[in-house]
């Protein structure tokens, strides 16, 4: 059944932004932060949408430090990924998070591969002793589509995971609508309070349906992303346009290949003059040269050009 007419809990996954030089840009990341704070959103970093697979040690605490600049105690997630990494999975699980604590943001843990093989006691385990003593952290669900090192629960696992105290919330990138309406009735049933963010770009009305988000496609513009959700709240006959028009843009730069969504964004975001270049991480697929023609109908149709 719809739920319109709730609060809606909105993060975005801020996307990394580069100069022509092909160098990362500081300045313009810290201004889509600060942009998304403004708007009312939660921004997620070293996310997917950040590179977050693409970057070393040095590069993710980077991001980390900035981050933390600019929340100034606000909140802010941040991904602990280990995908990679020699060593015990629990512990470099929680080496990942501690850092993340200290720079004041909550962790989300990335799937690791290396937890594939496991049956689903013993991937709740897994995770069950990597949070243990930590306030809050989210898990992330991500579909093999975006990442290799990803993988969609079963239910079983997933009514585990959902059961450890520690774990608040889970991210649910499948972009399946039925496996997310299973989590959401698991959910409703088990543990009413936790959080299942939409990972489905190209389904953002699950908030609709008593999900909450952590979109990628909420760095494209998180002051519309935040006008959306307040008319949902309010039951606002404006709601939908907004809403169709968001999900224009999404079924655009969400579509194959997924991964270059990235691209998408920059060349969105540079289209609106919020980063330098239209530049992608050097290892990160790219789009067609018309790309820009395609997203600047999007950006017409929300009004933002």
């Amino acid at each position: 059944m719809r739920k319109l007419g709730r609060t809606i809990t909105g993060m975005a996954a801020v996307l990394l932004p580069f100069e022509e030089d092909g160098r990362f840009s500081a300045g313009a990341y810290q201004a889509c932060l600060q942009e998304t704070y403004e708007a009312g959103l939660t921004p997620a970093v070293n996310m997917d949408t950040g590179y977050v697979n693409l970057l070393d040690d040095g590069e993710k605490a980077t991001i980390l430090r900035l981050a933390k600049e600019v929340a100034a105690g606000r909140p802010f997630v941040a991904g602990a990924y280990i995908e990679g990494t020699e060593g015990d999975v629990v512990r470099l699980y929680r080496c990942e998070m501690e850092r993340i604590v200290k720079h004041g943001g909550t962790p989300i843990l990335f799937q690791t591969s290396r937890t594939h093989t496991l049956n689903s006691p013993e991937k709740a385990a897994v995770y069950a002793q990597s949070v243990r003593g930590f306030g809050k952290v989210y898990a992330f669900e991500l579909g093999r589509m975006f990442a290799p090192n990803g993988e969609i629960w079963n239910l079983e696992t997933f009514e585990r995971i959902l059961q450890i105290p520690e774990i608040a919330g889970v991210k649910h990138s499948s972009l399946d609508r039925q496996l997310e309406l299973q989590r959401l009735k698991i959910r409703d049933r088990v543990r009413p309070g936790f959080k299942i963010f939409t990972g489905n770009d190209l389904g953002i009305d699950m908030v609709e349906y008593g999900s909450d988000y952590l979109l990628g496609l909420a760095a494209f513009s998180p002051s519309k992303f935040a006008e959306r959700d307040r008319l949902c709240a309010q039951n606002e006959p404006g709601y939908q346009p907004v809403a169709d028009a968001l999900q224009f843009l999404g079924n655009v730069a969400f579509r194959a290949p997924i991964p270059a969504y990235k691209h998408s964004a920059a060349v969105f975001l540079n289209l609106l003059g919020k980063i330098p270049s239209d530049r992608t991480h050097p290892r990160s697929p790219t789009r067609p040269a018309w790309e820009a023609d395609i997203l600047r109908s999007c950006a017409e149709r929300l009004g933002l050009i």
